[in-house]
């Protein structure tokens, strides 16, 4: 797995790369706000969701959460059961809040 700063991220975002984005947070912390595009399936709930996020295994995935601990756990599971190309946004939403997009709150 890969970590990638928030800088490195937005950087990303504004090339041709096309990478599928995560947001593991439990529901009540998306009110600190979300990186467009993103989708959002709590940490939980990817076990469950591994049928629908197959096709996407040979993409990039970046996994975002607040601090990017728990965004890692999950990249370490989806690199167990088979995606190549797993991001994770070191420092999570709370580095995006303080380097990319300051207009949202850290927690």
């Amino acid at each position: 797995m890969k970590n990638m700063t928030a800088t490195e991220f937005s950087t990303m975002l504004l090339s041709d790369v096309n990478p599928v984005m995560i947001d593991v947070r439990e529901a009540n912390e998306l009110v600190h706000g979300m990186i467009e595009g993103a989708i959002h399936i709590p940490m939980n709930e990817i076990p469950s969701q591994l049928e629908e996020l197959g096709p996407n295994k040979d993409k990039p995935v970046v996994l975002i959460c607040r601090s990017g601990k728990r965004s890692a756990q999950v990249g370490q599971f989806l690199e167990h059961v088979g995606f190549s190309n797993v991001i994770n946004l070191d420092g999570g939403m709370n580095s995006w809040a303080a380097e990319v997009d300051t207009t949202m709150s850290t927690y």
